[in-house]
């Protein structure tokens, strides 16, 4: 297994990118594997950790298709339904309550 190069904070090449700055390129990593890695020390702890992948190898983002869009949308509609009232609440219900706010706290909330 071969090591991988590890960079320091801001001191990456510039043909090495995070998933996240390739997204801003309009890329996606593609398939290809990690090929460096860029820590940050810390006081106490250890490095935070950030892993690179080469710009050249990098292939672009697959457009959005109205398929897509639909599922997505349905999706994020079904997170903002309440199971126990069957209302869109507006705002995605917390996992913590399992119901909107009303339902999970129904003496509260002015009717």
């Amino acid at each position: 297994m071969a090591t991988l190069p590890v960079f320091r904070w801001r001191l990456a090449p510039d043909d090495y990118a995070t998933r996240r700055q390739l997204r801003a390129r309009g890329l996606r990593p593609g398939g290809q594997q990690v090929a460096a890695q860029l820590e940050r020390p810390r006081r106490r702890r250890g490095p935070l950790v950030a892993y690179l992948y080469r710009i050249d190898l990098a292939k672009p983002v697959r457009p959005m298709t109205a398929a897509r869009r639909a599922a997505l949308a349905k999706a994020n509609a079904a997170r903002r339904t309440c199971p126990a009232c069957q209302r869109d609440a507006g705002y995605v219900i917390p996992s913590s309550l399992g119901t909107c706010v009303t339902c999970a706290y129904p003496e509260e909330c002015p009717q």
